[in-house]
C-alpha cells in the first residue's frame, strides 16, 4: 500500500511551493493518514508469536446436607385357588399370612365371616402381607360373582367392606362341532356351561336340543367374559351366535333396543324369545315321548300323556313360561307335583319330584327358567325322572311339536339401528364359521 501511495506524495511535494495555503493543509492531512496506516499495519501482532497461559484454579465446594428417609415396606402381593380340602388356615398359608389378629378378625367380623361361609373350591384370593406375614389387604370373591369381601389394615386395625369385584370385561369367540353332543363339543372346546346353557335357550325355540341335533352339526358363539387381575372370573351374556343343524343356520343377536332388557332377535329383527321353554331340564335325555307306550308299572299299553326326562336325582326342574303357582303337594301316582297357570288356557305339570324350591307355594308367581323343584322318583316311576305335561284348555299337547307363541318383533324405528349393531356381530360369525370350516378341511 506504501508503494502505491509514494508517487501521490512525490507529485504534492512538488506542487508545495506553489500551492496556496489551502493546498498545504491538504497535503499535510493526507500525509498525516498515509503514515498513520504504515504504523498501524506495523504494529498489528503476529498471532503465531503469542504466548498463552495457563493457571489450574481448584475450588472446594461444601457437601449439601443429607436426611435419611424412611421407606415404607414394600407388601408382597400373592394370588391362591382354593383346593377342595381348603379351609381358612390352610388358605392363609397359601397366601403367606402369618397373622393371628387376621384369623381372629374374620371369625368374628359379621361381615367377614361369609368368608368361612363361602368357601368355594376354584375361587381365586388375593392377599397382601409384609414380610413378617403381616396382613396388609384381602379380596376374597363372593358366590355371587358380582361382589367380594375386602379385609384391609387401616392404620393398624383391620377392617371389612362389601365391594364390587375389579373387573374387566373381554369379548371371546368359540366355534365347536357336534360329535356326540352339544355339551360334550362345549366342554372341548371350553365353553362355560352358563354360556351352553345360554345358547340352548336362545335357539331352544328353533332347534330341538333333545333330539334333532346331528353329527357334524357346528356351532358358533361371541360373548362376554369378566377377568380380575387377568383371570378368567365368569361369563357373561352372549352377545351372538349361530347354530348349523343339518345343514340349516339359525343365528341369534342380542340388542337392548329391543326391549327395556334386551332380547335376542334374528338378523331380520325377528324376537327368539318364546312364551314357553321347550324343556323343564337342561340337557337331559328324553326316556319317553308323547305316545303309546307299556306302562313301565301297569304292564298295559296307554297313552302316555307326557314326556319324561331322564335325570340324576335332585337335578333342578325350572318353570318353562312365567305363571302362577296352581297346585303344590303329592297327588296320586304323580307323587310329588306342581302345576303352574300361565293364563287362562295354558297348565303346565312337573311329576314325580324329590322336593320343591325353597319359598314356592300355592299362588306364588314364578318367573320362566325359575327352579321350582327338582328330580325324583315319588309316585309310580321306576327311576328317577321328570314327568312333563303341557296343556291347553286342559288337554295335555305334545310339548316338542305344538307351536309356541313368540315374542314381538322389532318396531320399524328400531330396525336401522338393529340393522347396523347385527351387521357388526354378524361379521364375527362369518369370521367364524371360515375358522371353523378351515380347521375342518
Amino acid at each position: 500500500m506504501f508503494e502505491k501511495k509514494l508517487p501521490i506524495l512525490t507529485q504534492l511535494s512538488r506542487l508545495r511551493g506553489d500551492a496556496p495555503w489551502v493546498l498545504r493543509a491538504a497535503l499535510a492531512l493526507v500525509s498525516v493518514g498515509a503514515f498513520g496506516a504504515v504504523a498501524a499495519y506495523a504494529t498489528a501482532p503476529d498471532l503465531n508469536t503469542l504466548q498463552v497461559t495457563q493457571e489450574t484454579v481448584v475450588e472446594s465446594l461444601g457437601r449439601p446436607p443429607v436426611s435419611r428417609i424412611e421407606a415404607a415396606p414394600i407388601p408382597f402381593v400373592r394370588e391362591e385357588r382354593i383346593g377342595p380340602a381348603d379351609t381358612f388356615g390352610t388358605l392363609s398359608k397359601k397366601l403367606g399370612i402369618s397373622d393371628p389378629s387376621a384369623y381372629t378378625f374374620v371369625l368374628a367380623d359379621p361381615l367377614a365371616q361369609k368368608i368361612f361361609e363361602e368357601l368355594r373350591p376354584g375361587k381365586v384370593v388375593t392377599a397382601s402381607t409384609l414380610a413378617d406375614g403381616r396382613l396388609v389387604k384381602l379380596t376374597f370373591p363372593l358366590n355371587d360373582q358380582v361382589n367380594s369381601i375386602l379385609v384391609e389394615n387401616r392404620a393398624g386395625r383391620l377392617h371389612a367392606t362389601k365391594q364390587p369385584l375389579p373387573l374387566e370385561y373381554r369379548t371371546i369367540l368359540r366355534s365347536g362341532e357336534i360329535r356326540s353332543s352339544f355339551f360334550a363339543a362345549a366342554d372341548q372346546i371350553d365353553l362355560p356351561d352358563s354360556v351352553t346353557t345360554q345358547m340352548a335357550d336362545i335357539l331352544g325355540g328353533e332347534i330341538d336340543f333333545h333330539r334333532t341335533l346331528r353329527r357334524g352339526d357346528r356351532f358358533s358363539v361371541v360373548y362376554e367374559m369378566a377377568f380380575m387381575n387377568g383371570r378368567p372370573a365368569r361369563a357373561g351374556r352372549i352377545l351372538a351366535a349361530e347354530f348349523i343343524n343339518d345343514g340349516q343356520a339359525y343365528r341369534a343377536i342380542w340388542f337392548k333396543g329391543g326391549s327395556a332388557d334386551g332380547g335376542y332377535y334374528t338378523p331380520e329383527g325377528r324376537s327368539l324369545k318364546t312364551a314357553f321353554l321347550r324343556s323343564p331340564i337342561e340337557f337331559s335325555r328324553i326316556s319317553s315321548g308323547f305316545s303309546m307306550r307299556l306302562h313301565p308299572i301297569l304292564q298295559t299299553w296307554r297313552a302316555h300323556r307326557g314326556v319324561d326326562y331322564a335325570a340324576p336325582l335332585g337335578t333342578p326342574v325350572r318353570s318353562t313360561a312365567d305363571g302362577v303357582i296352581e297346585e303344590i303337594g303329592r297327588q296320586g301316582g304323580y307323587g310329588n307335583l306342581v302345576v303352574l297357570r300361565h293364563g287362562p288356557q295354558y297348565t303346565t305339570w312337573y311329576a314325580h319330584l324329590d322336593g320343591f324350591a325353597h319359598g314356592i307355594r300355592r299362588g306364588t308367581s314364578v318367573r320362566q327358567g325359575q327352579i321350582i323343584g327338582y328330580v325324583g322318583r315319588t309316585g309310580w316311576a321306576t327311576g328317577p325322572h321328570l314327568h312333563y305335561e303341557f296343556r291347553i284348555n286342559d288337554v295335555q299337547h305334545d310339548p316338542l311339536k305344538v307351536a309356541m307363541p313368540t315374542g314381538q318383533s322389532l318396531q320399524a324405528g328400531q330396525m336401522g339401528a338393529f340393522r347396523q349393531h347385527a351387521q357388526e356381530h354378524s361379521a364375527l360369525l362369518d369370521r367364524l364359521r371360515t375358522i371353523n370350516l378351515a380347521q375342518l378341511n
